[in-house]
């Protein structure tokens, strides 16, 4: 299934919900939908399943015009955080129903395979009121992949379930929408959760429509500091400094740093303007390298998270937050020096919009 939105825009009395934005969603793949919340995530799927018509705009599906065609029309499976069951049918005849309606043979099997696949297959015989939410969250979406319809649309369906659920749920996912059955919607405010799923993602903030191409390009070159923002867990690093002939200068507290810098996207490096400079949390280091620039400081906070520790520093050239691979053990307010190289870093001009990115990105 082929989907295009064109100018779509979508206003509740006189405050935007969605502004004008035109997207094409790749057939049988997965485009994610990130952002925070409030983004206009949700407002956008309830669009493109016919749930609400735009306000302005078209939406096609292979070519014919069907904004406005209410959604009992369409031939959609939709997963909400707000999850709804039948009440009082099993786990089983939950998930059998689509398979049931369509008049699909061998469907106790297939029922049993979706079961497994989300770790509810000891609960068939249960009514959904006897599950958890996030048993009874993983039941909505059982059904929804029993559908096989040619749009799934699935909002943050795994913000129910525990951490390591998630984790191994996500995997599945993955594995069940590559085999490309279906055009895949799915929305998440967790950047990690779009580069596992991969594919496509567009990114939102505050209903506007930021980005969209393939995940890995957006996540390696954020068009501009909103995408960077949204698209960065622990969130960039962010750091004025100004343009010097060989580089960039970063504003300290006592004089400047000067970073070195190669080559400029714009081919001028001559022009000393402020420029923002961005640097991901996990390519910052405790150990050199060579080439490397040293930035010193104290630690306010070490956070041990999964298989990562997050440090928060007090620097100087302001507050950094360093994302170390392994678990590590720092002091409060002990001195501490993190490293980067300049190739790993992101410039964007005043008008936030992105001029230099690391070269390993242009083909990853």
């Amino acid at each position: 299934m082929r989907m295009v939105l064109e100018g779509i825009s979508k206003k509740v009395g006189a405050e935007p919900w969605l502004y004008s934005m035109s997207l094409v969603l790749q057939s049988n793949a997965v485009t994610v939908l990130l952002g925070a919340t409030q983004a206009g995530k949700t407002s956008l799927m309830r669009v493109m399943a016919g749930l609400d018509a735009p306000t302005q705009g078209r939406v096609l599906v292979d070519d014919r015009d069907v904004t406005g065609v209410p959604v009992r029309l369409r031939d959609v499976a939709m997963v909400y955080q707000q999850f709804i069951n039948y009440p009082s049918m099993t786990v089983a005849r939950n998930i059998a129903s689509p398979l049931l309606l369509r008049k699909e043979s061998n469907v106790d099997q297939r029922v049993l395979e979706i079961a497994k696949r989300l770790h509810i297959d000891m609960y068939l015989d249960r009514l959904p009121a006897e599950l958890s939410g996030g048993q009874q969250q993983r039941v909505a979406l059982a059904r929804a992949l029993a559908k096989k319809a040619p749009l799934m649309l699935l909002d943050e369906p795994l913000v129910n379930l525990d951490y390591k659920l998630r984790e191994e749920l996500r995997e599945e996912l993955s594995a069940l929408f590559a085999a490309g059955e279906s055009t895949v919607v799915y929305a998440t405010t967790e950047p990690g959760e779009a580069l596992l799923l991969g594919g496509y993602t567009a990114v939102l903030d505050q209903g506007e429509l930021l980005q969209y191409g393939p995940t890995a390009e957006v996540f390696h070159r954020p068009a501009s500091l909103r995408v960077a923002r949204a698209f960065s867990d622990p969130p960039m690093n962010l750091l004025l400094c100004d343009r010097v002939p060989r580089g960039v200068c970063l504003r300290a507290k006592q004089g400047g740093l000067e970073v070195p810098l190669a080559e400029w996207s714009d081919g001028d490096p001559s022009n000393a303007t402020p420029v923002t400079m961005g640097l991901r949390a996990s390519a910052l280091r405790v150990h050199a390298q060579p080439g490397d620039v040293a930035l010193t400081g104290t630690v306010e906070l070490a956070e041990i998270s999964g298989s990562d520790t997050f440090v928060h520093t007090h620097s100087v050239v302001g507050n950094l937050v360093a994302q170390l691979t392994g678990v590590h053990y720092f002091e409060l307010g002990a001195p501490v020096t993190l490293h980067f190289s300049p190739a790993n870093i992101y410039l964007f001009d005043a008008s936030g919009a992105l001029r230099l990115a690391p070269a390993r990105s242009a083909g990853k």
